[in-house]
């Protein structure tokens, strides 16, 4: 029997170690305790224009020592070609200042970039660490009750707060009361140790959504809902996971205020202006995730944490997952409330995702989050009254222990989606990826496991002789559904202001797109026009693929979240005989500062927004995601019931984790996010990650200075970088409706067992 090791250990060996005498609940947490010293440090450096030494700056105290921050800095030169000829808007180079939070604690601000072998992760921004875990109540304001009273000048509000005990006391109270005996029905997750994505409110631990903003406590009154549930379980509340600040930064709205300075990039920025950004355990030079639950992914894959809860909007855990090599269950939306106890970047999409190492940990984790009087219903997240059929009435995780033997999958027929693996012919920076993942569905889904593969069609892939095909494929199903669910889509203007459909231009007569702006040249009126392309009769627009139609307008709900949220904190506060100033959105910046001036802009424009609706003469954001969420779920259900599928399989991303501060893909925009890779989050849908492999080759994109001098641009490249084994992780995405989790999840555990492709992060292993 091999000694037990934390390091890559699940729930049941962990628990099984407990009750064997190998491990107490305090060595566990010790011993991250101890990981976290060795590795979740500073992780970037700051980008300047001289390249010259900073002075050194007191950060922030974590796991029991103020952060150190690198004094060398990387000279701009050397990333943005042709600096000297720049003539756009000044450059926000790379800066310490004060926090907004505590003047005491500096912070990087401005340009970034990784640091090559830095040997840190920067990935759990808040550490539960009695005197570290809160700015209000820090040092000796969070003095334990037994040694004695508060000192002069310690808030009120602190004399409560200190009586929640710090990690290691809840997992001295657990070995006290349960030993080696904890009954683990009752307790299903004892011993777990958790991060929490930062916008989760944990009232013993600082929680601002990721932002340096000066709360008069900022701590919550409450935990959220699902927090709650896993404190109940036995779960250890260790650490906020560091995470993109406010779920992605949530865009700008458009108005009179502007930056002062820009970034040229903001790739691999899964930043806090509290907490700084992290780094990808694979290689520390890049980003840590496209999706803002970057410090879930790496905490879990870097074995700082056994598990995490992190939110998704579009990215946010599903490319955490990716990034790092770590499970992901996804339920649908909103089977697991996010915004009940949290402020989300958009609320139609936000939704609470379950990262782990495997995906049977996931499924214990899901299992233990449901409630055994409301099931996973939070009266303060409307969006979790889905209907109770699209809930399994059996343990999610009985579902998640396929063995993987040959022929395990013999019968399931699962559609692959093809349109997530193109790209343009003279591209190179896919080809690893994509080539890697194609091989890995027909080799293991197919080929070991027994499952029938049906591909989609595309005119950018080449079919694959072996496979069966779609007879109603994506493109085809969506020309029958769109004229009945969203015709809006057809009348689309695109960026230069022109019809995006063009051939629906063309073959309607002149009609109003939007108030002023008329197209068609041609003889059909729009109605019958739809009349033709739903039944067949007119071949769709070349272009009416699930890429084109996930962009959405950016709706103002982001506006409407903010405040309820912080009323609402503010209102648990007063109930408990205590105030709480900051409770809207001038209070908010009065009292935040911002790593990237574009975002206090973008901040400042948010605060004046008085309508909740979009300007009446254009699009309207939150009726497109209403309209859209319907408009995919059916072609889903269509495509799976015309082709008799079990499930669906896809690639996530066929690009690599990006360089901090480097060039994004020139066809993935400022976010590196490909629009097909939307489908899931904004229909809603669960999903299901798996690691499926890595690759040695990536061919990163540059930056090249636009014609007229004023920008930077992202431009391909054919040069290709070698990465050190194991490379750089992709996974697979599992997919299916609301109530066949059972199905999907003996898919993807059939294809865990299987594949077993998770390699841990070499540069992190064990200690010494």
């Amino acid at each position: 029997m091999r000694p037990f090791r934390l390091e890559e250990a699940t729930i049941d060996e962990l628990q099984a170690a407990i009750r064997s005498g190998e491990i107490t609940c305090v060595q566990i947490v010790q011993r991250y305790l101890d990981r976290a010293r060795a590795y979740n440090g500073v992780a970037s450096r700051l980008v300047t224009g001289d390249g010259r030494p900073v002075a050194p700056a007191p950060g922030a105290v974590r796991a029991g020592a103020a952060l150190a921050f690198p004094a060398a800095t990387v000279l701009a030169s050397t990333l943005f070609v042709d600096l000297d000829r720049y003539k756009g808007p000044p450059l926000e180079y790379g800066r310490m200042e004060a926090t907004a939070s505590d003047p005491a604690a500096q912070q990087q601000y401005g340009m970034i970039a990784g640091v090559p072998n830095g040997g840190q992760l920067n990935a759990l921004a808040t550490l539960n660490i009695r005197g570290e875990r809160s700015v209000t109540c820090c040092g000796e304001f969070d003095r334990h009750p037994s040694k004695g009273p508060l000192p002069a000048g310690a808030p009120p509000v602190c004399e409560i707060f200190r009586h929640y005990p710090d990690a290691l006391e809840r997992a001295a109270e657990l070995d006290a009361e349960h030993g080696r005996r904890p009954d683990l029905e009752a307790l299903p997750m004892y011993g777990v140790v958790f991060s929490f994505k930062d916008p989760f409110d944990t009232k013993d631990m600082r929680s601002t959504s990721g932002g340096d903003a000066a709360y008069d406590i900022d701590f919550p009154a409450r935990d959220h809902a699902l927090v709650e549930q896993l404190r109940n379980k036995g779960a250890i509340i260790y650490a906020k996971a560091l995470s993109t600040e406010y779920n992605g930064r949530a865009g700008n709205p458009g108005g009179r205020h502007q930056p002062a300075a820009v970034l040229p990039s903001t790739l691999g920025y899964q930043r806090s202006s509290w907490a700084g950004n992290p780094a990808n355990p694979y290689d520390t030079t890049r980003s840590a995730s496209l999706g803002s639950s970057s410090g879930s992914g790496v905490s879990v894959s870097a074995n700082l944490v056994m598990a995490s809860l992190g939110e998704e909007t579009r990215a946010s855990t599903r490319g955490p997952a990716n990034h790092n090599a770590v499970a992901l269950i996804l339920p649908h939306k909103a089977m697991l409330g996010f915004v009940g106890g949290a402020i989300g970047a958009d609320i139609y999409c936000d939704r609470t995702g379950i990262l782990c190492r495997t995906l049977a940990d996931c499924a214990k984790v899901l299992d233990a989050l449901r409630d055994p009087v409301q099931g996973y219903y939070d009266p303060r997240d409307p969006f979790t009254t889905v209907p109770r059929s699209s809930i399994l009435s059996t343990r999610y995780a009985s579902h998640a222990s396929m063995s993987g033997t040959p022929g395990a999958l013999a019968g399931m027929r699962i559609g692959v989606i093809r349109e997530s693996m193109v790209y343009p012919r003279d591209s190179l920076t896919e080809v690893p990826i994509v080539t890697a993942a194609a091989a890995e569905i027909k080799a293991v889904l197919g080929g070991r496991l027994g499952a029938t593969l049906v591909e989609s069609t595309d005119p950018g892939w080449t079919r694959d002789p072996d496979l069966e095909v779609m007879t109603v494929d994506f493109r085809r199903a969506l020309a029958r559904l769109v004229p009945l669910f969203m015709p809006d889509l057809l009348f689309r203007l695109g960026p230069d202001g022109q019809p995006v459909f063009k051939e629906f231009a063309a073959a309607i007569a002149p009609t109003e797109f939007l108030p002023g702006r008329v197209f068609g040249t041609g003889p059909l009126k729009p109605i019958d026009y739809c009349v033709e392309l739903a039944d067949g009769g007119i071949e769709p627009p070349a272009n009416l693929d699930i890429a084109t139609i996930q962009e959405q307008e950016l709706a103002p709900t982001f506006r409407f979240q903010v405040p309820q949220y912080l009323t609402r904190r503010a209102a648990d506060w007063k109930a408990r005989g205590f105030r709480e100033t900051l409770i809207d959105f001038p209070q908010l910046n009065a009292r935040s500062k911002f790593w990237g001036d574009d975002q206090r802009a973008a901040f400042k424009n948010w605060e004046e927004i008085a309508d909740p609706r979009n300007r009446l003469d254009g699009r309207q954001g939150v009726n497109e995601r209403i309209m859209l969420r319907e408009l995919l779920r059916r072609v889903d259900m269509l495509v799976i019931l015309e082709n008799h599928l079990d499930a669906l399989v896809r690639l996530h991303t066929p690009w690599p984790p990006g360089v901090i501060g480097g060039a994004h893909q020139p066809r993935g925009g400022p976010s590196n996010l490909s629009r097909e890779s939307f489908y899931g989050p904004n229909a809603g849908l669960t999903e299901v990650l798996v690691p499926a492999g890595y690759v040695t080759t990536v061919y990163d994109p540059v930056f090249v200075l636009s014609a007229d001098a004023t920008r930077y641009v992202p431009a391909p490249s054919r040069t290709p970088t070698t990465i050190p084994e194991p490379g750089l992780p992709f996974s697979l995405v599992f997919r299916c409706e609301p109530g066949k989790e059972d199905v999907i999840l003996k898919i993807a555990s059939a294809y865990e067992a299987a594949s077993r492709r998770r390699v841990p992060p070499p540069a992190f292993g064990p200690l010494a």
